[in-house]
């Protein structure tokens, strides 16, 4: 498995002058591929390979007075620009064709100096390497520090350095990883994700929504006053800007780490776990978007994901239209559906109490095993087949049966 390792930088002035030229130049050899290809497309040309784009693009283009700065920077930098650009063209194609799952995806647009991620890729081609001393030596950058939190588990294949909005240096390394199995339980849960509280365990456990960006609302709220009352292209404009960068970028690590530490306990404690397939593109659309973004359910549960497929567990999502609010847990009687304000209800069989968010999550488990393989790789609860035609019924003597 690969996986990706971030570690902050801390370039000094003159590095960063370097990395900030190796950004333009990507940014530019990437404007002028896509730019190239859309001029082939106006003239009725053919579509421009990825050979051909490189050679006008780059090698042409530094022997001209106009581009001849591109050879300042590694020339891997510049090859990668035009990979990022060759697999955009890809996907898009792709999913023009069908053969790319989920949403439609857009045709590459120009990237701009004033984005707020700026970010270059070195592969091993451009022989990037790690010091004695514990720094980074990048080509025609020179020795950079980096703030190490762990060790890498092996040697990386690639490294990218991102400059995000709040004008921090990372190095991400992509690394092959091997699977840590973890000592096997015999515990399972079922997760029921919601806003009032986090997630709800079938076993009870109610983790609290940490709502990070409702706390962070109110420093927000001044910090972007205080932006808009900025005059425009002024050195305190951009001071401004930076402290906004800023207190979002607190919000999304601290998310982060929350989703990081829940998800990991969770794996290291249970042997399945199955949550529900929520359709969080659709709840954004609500009234309750601004939460559903803060809760941060798909990453967390991406999370749960990768972490599960690492360390020898299983992981499982049911469907979203199972009724899990629906249906009582103890004794299966479908009471129908329920307002939100309902926390709590009494099935009518059974006369059980329960809680909403406890039942929905001893439901899910209840799904989740039934919709599990077992040792012979089949489901536990098969699914419906109809039944065949000659067989449907009970036939005359005098009509033919229909097969």
């Amino acid at each position: 498995m690969q996986l990706r390792y971030n570690f902050r930088l801390y370039p000094t002035p003159g590095q960063r002058q370097a990395l900030a030229r190796a950004f333009g130049c990507a940014r530019v050899v990437f404007n002028d591929g896509l730019r190239a290809r859309r001029d082939a497309h106006a003239a009725g040309r053919p579509y421009l390979s990825d050979v051909e784009l490189s050679r006008l693009v780059i090698t042409a283009a530094k022997h001209t007075e106009e581009r001849a700065w591109l050879g300042e920077v590694s020339a891997v930098v510049l090859q990668q620009a035009l990979a990022d650009l060759n697999a955009a063209y890809r996907n898009f194609f792709a999913s023009l064709t069908g053969r790319r799952k989920g949403p439609k995806v857009a045709p590459p647009r120009y990237r701009s100096r004033k984005d707020a991620r700026q970010a270059v890729r070195f592969t091993r081609n451009a022989r990037f390497a790690l010091t004695a001393g514990g720094r980074l030596r990048l080509p025609k950058v020179g020795d950079v520090e980096v703030r190490w939190s762990r060790d890498l588990p092996s040697e990386p294949s690639s490294v990218t350095v991102v400059k995000d909005a709040a004008d921090r240096y990372y190095a991400s390394f992509v690394v092959q990883t091997c699977d840590e199995l973890l000592p096997p339980v015999e515990a399972e849960v079922g997760i029921d994700l919601g806003l009032a509280s986090f997630a709800v365990c079938s076993d009870g456990t109610v983790i609290d929504n940490p709502r990070v960006l409702r706390r962070a609302e109110r420093r927000l709220k001044k910090a972007q006053q205080a932006l808009s009352r900025k005059a425009k292209g002024s050195a305190n404009r951009a001071k401004a800007r930076a402290r906004v960068a800023k207190l979002h970028a607190r919000v999304a690590d601290t998310r982060r780490d929350f989703a990081h530490q829940l998800s990991t306990r969770i794996i290291r404690d249970n042997q399945a776990v199955y949550v529900e397939d929520l359709c969080v593109t659709g709840l954004a659309r609500t009234r309750l978007a601004k939460s559903v973004h803060d809760a941060g359910w798909s990453a967390f549960v991406n999370m749960l994901e990768y972490k599960a497929a690492r360390h020898g567990r299983y992981f499982a999502k049911i469907g979203r239209f199972e009724p899990t609010s629906q249906v009582c847990s103890a004794c299966g009687a479908k009471d129908g559906p329920k307002p939100l304000h309902v926390r709590e209800w009494t099935c009518a069989a059974c006369d059980t109490v329960h809680d909403r968010d406890v039942n929905a999550a001893r439901n899910i488990l209840a799904a989740g095993r039934a919709d599990r393989p077992n040792a012979c790789g089949a489901q536990v609860r098969p699914g419906a087949v109809p039944a065949p035609r000659g067989e449907a019924g009970t036939h005359s003597k005098l009509t033919p049966a229909r097969v």
